[in-house]
């Protein structure tokens, strides 16, 4: 069984992650990324997507030309888990060159 985080869990995890925030009403976090155009937020989703499928772990995620927009949480613990923070932490990792706004 996966280990839902309890909330000092969350709380200190999701201080040491750069610019996810808690999503209102729902055991997960998210974030908002922002690159030059299209090809590159192709092109980070494309890496998100590799490191997701080698973790079993998908995101859920919108994209719109130059913005993309993550959400996670781990369905089968019904909330957020040291899986969402290990993909949050490749994530950061991979939009490191995303614009700021």
């Amino acid at each position: 069984m996966i280990h839902k985080l309890t909330s000092e869990e969350r709380s200190t995890q999701l201080a040491q992650l750069h610019g996810w925030v808690a999503v209102a009403g729902r055991d997960a976090i998210q974030r908002h990324f922002k690159f030059a155009d299209f090809n590159e937020a192709f092109g980070f989703m494309t890496r998100v997507a590799i490191k997701a499928q080698e973790m079993d772990h998908h995101p859920e995620w919108f994209n719109v030309y130059n913005k993309v927009e993550i959400t996670l949480s781990t369905h089968e613990a019904n909330g957020l888990t040291e899986r969402d923070i290990k993909l949050a932490r490749f994530i950061d990792q991979a939009g490191k060159d995303a614009q700021k706004g």
